[in-house]
């Protein structure tokens, strides 16, 4: 039944959130859309990372009806929350017609416009090497036989490190973004990301890591803003969800095989060289902004403006 659930929930989650980013280029401008991904990323983060878990050890502390009935009863309140969203979301559309038919649209839209199909391959891969390396970090970390040798609460504190810094890039990615554009932006993502992950390749050290995860998770949620808010820009309202869907099946499709290759590698080489390898990787998914200047970004930008006909209002 455990299975179950958990199943459920991870297809619902799916569903909310392709959705949630679908709507939101109806809720704001256009313009907007940076600052309202960051803000969103802030409530994301600051619950799931900083209240969530505090809240979840009182909650078993109170018993195991409470610790199940609470969270129960705070998912119906987000539910009725809906409600006070005022709209109608429904886009208009010329002739629906079979759901494999619209999912082929939306993929072939993603596929054609260079700028989202570069984007979903680069956070792909980027996706591929932090999972490996994720995959093994507790190994690495936990335990006195361990390179680290953390106990459970420093690992838990070490991770809270990249909560941090997320929390942080929630608040500074738009003004990143305005500051350096968005290629510029993208490129000093890309290079924190790989700090967060090749740091533990040459010191065991935790504090030294800790910087490393609180760069690392500053930079993942600038790129996050400044990807999303580019395909929220750029997408048709009528194509939005189905092309969220394809694009974060290419992006979230290689964890597992960055988890399995994380795992091989580690059993074979050693830990170390997982961090090493999978760092200079990530590194080389500077090679795709070569072709992913501002001007191509700003291009798609205008060609959809061109089309704008296509965006529906709430």
């Amino acid at each position: 039944m455990l299975y179950a659930v958990a199943f459920c929930i991870g297809t619902t989650e799916t569903l909310y959130d392709t959705a949630a980013q679908s709507i939101l280029p109806q809720i704001v401008k256009r313009t907007q859309l940076s600052r309202a991904n960051g803000r969103l990323y802030t409530a994301e983060m600051t619950a799931n990372q900083f209240v969530g878990p505090p809240l979840g050890g009182v909650l078993v502390a109170a018993g195991a009806v409470i610790a199940f009935a609470v969270p129960a009863g705070l998912w119906l309140v987000a539910v009725g929350m809906l409600f006070l969203v005022r709209g109608d979301f429904r886009v208009s559309r010329e002739s629906p017609a079979a759901m494999r038919t619209e999912i082929m649209v939306g993929l072939r839209f993603l596929w054609r416009t260079t700028v989202l199909r570069k984007l979903a391959f680069m956070t792909g891969l980027f996706n591929l090497t932090s999972s490996a390396v994720f995959a093994i970090f507790v190994v690495y970390a936990a335990g006195p036989a361990s390179a680290m040798k953390l106990n459970d609460a420093e690992i838990g504190l070490l991770f809270t490190t990249t909560a941090i810094g997320s929390l942080i890039g929630s608040f500074l990615a738009e003004r990143i973004e305005h500051a350096l554009g968005r290629s510029r932006s993208l490129i000093v993502a890309i290079l924190g990301g790989a700090v967060l992950i090749i740091t533990p390749a040459f010191t065991a050290n935790p504090f030294i890591i800790g910087a490393g995860f609180l760069v690392g998770g500053l930079c993942i949620v600038l790129w996050n803003v400044v990807a999303v808010s580019l395909r929220q820009t750029i997408t048709p309202d009528r194509l939005l969800g189905r092309v969220n869907s394809g694009y974060r099946l290419l992006a979230w499709g290689t964890m597992p095989l960055g988890a399995a290759i994380g795992g091989i590698l580690g059993q074979f080489f050693g830990l170390p060289p997982v961090f090493l390898i999978m760092g200079v990787a990530t590194i080389g998914i500077l090679g795709f902004m070569f072709t992913l200047a501002d001007r191509a970004m700003n291009d798609a930008v205008t060609d959809s403006e061109t089309h704008g006909s296509e965006r529906a209002s709430a």
